[in-house]
């Protein structure tokens, strides 16, 4: 449970020298919710012991004690050992601490519009998953893959944020404090971008898909097919959905169907993963690449448009019709199993 209403904090502490994009994103998150929190960066013990908040430096993981250090050898958290039902395993950094336990007061502070307690809910995770996670796994040093990468990625806000440190051949005078807050303002702009697209577009087509899934029986007896109430970014929405679901989504989908810009209607047979190209259930073979009377004649169904020729899409004049589609599609495979 947050302290954010429990107290009004004046200091916060973490270290100074070269900064990392963690303690910036932390001390961001914080300021966000305490607009006159002063950031007091030392390593310095005494100095430490006066701040209010301590992050990613001091050796100690207390949140009733309001410190969030990662670094001492003790520390193996992550989300889904401190927050209930979270899966990422990924070790957290001083930011990955802040958000566990203020996240979902940050992100309502960026959003600033009535949410349902649900649906700020699933924004907090996914946009651990999205943002926060390769934060922490960059300051931890965990690899994206196994073995040698083909090629290095320079332009994450990791790395961004590091080109702001002060640099070996520095010419002058450099202010690190004015650097910091530099730091600062560059992972906020990137995170109210993050946390605004989840909102605004990335939520609503969740919904979508909620709602489409909820009347699933009723565009088919069969339970099979899915009718986008209306069309939206959909396969990571769906995947997301049939493993939280589990045994509860039973039968899984194999065909996707909705209204193109045109007035007529598709039908989309599901992949085996959102960025597969290998399908669970393609149309019937003898369909592929056929257009217009040719696949209507052999589909026996009236009005088609066209089928793919690698049977993963099809299309037809009306709803009717492409229900029509999908009843000879499973009518094929239960045949052809």
């Amino acid at each position: 449970m947050s302290l954010v209403t429990k107290f009004l904090p004046k200091k916060l502490g973490t270290h100074n020298g070269q900064f990392h994009c963690d303690e910036a994103f932390g001390s961001y998150m914080l300021r966000l919710l305490y607009p006159n929190l002063e950031i007091i960066r030392t390593r310095d013990e005494n100095l430490l012991n006066e701040c209010d908040i301590v992050i990613d430096v001091g050796a100690v993981y207390d949140h009733s004690k309001r410190r969030y250090d990662h670094h001492q050898k003790s520390f193996n958290h992550s989300m889904s050992t401190l927050v209930p039902n979270a899966k990422w395993t990924t070790k957290l950094s001083s930011a990955g601490l802040v958000y566990c336990h203020y996240g979902r007061e940050v992100l309502a502070k960026v959003i600033n519009k009535d949410i349902q307690e649900n649906d700020l809910n699933t924004i907090y995770l996914k946009v651990y998953e999205s943002f926060v996670q390769e934060i922490d796994a960059i300051d931890n040093g965990v690899s994206i893959c196994d073995g040698m990468p083909k090629y290095n990625i320079n332009t994450n806000l990791s790395s961004r944020v590091g080109t702001l440190n002060k640099q070996w051949n520095h010419v002058g005078e450099f202010d690190e404090m004015a650097a910091f807050e530099k730091a600062i303002k560059m992972i906020g702009a990137e995170f109210t971008e993050t946390v605004l697209y989840t909102f605004q577009n990335w939520l609503p087509a969740r919904t979508i898909i909620v709602k489409s899934l909820e009347k699933r029986f009723k565009t088919h007896p069969s339970g099979r097919v899915l009718e986008l109430i209306t069309f939206c970014p959909w396969k990571e929405h769906y995947f997301i959905l049939e493993e939280e679901l589990g045994d509860d989504l039973n039968p899984k989908i194999d065909f996707i169907i909705f209204s193109d810009s045109n007035g007529n209607w598709r039908i989309q047979a599901m992949p085996l993963t959102p960025k597969s190209f290998e399908l669970r259930k393609p149309l019937p073979k003898s369909w592929w690449g056929l257009r217009d009377n040719e696949l209507s004649q052999v589909s026996g169904v009236d009005d088609c448009i066209f089928c793919h020729a690698t049977g993963f899409i099809g299309g037809n004049k009306s709803k009717n019709g492409i229900i029509q589609m999908a009843e000879k599609a499973i009518e094929w495979q239960e045949l052809d199993s």
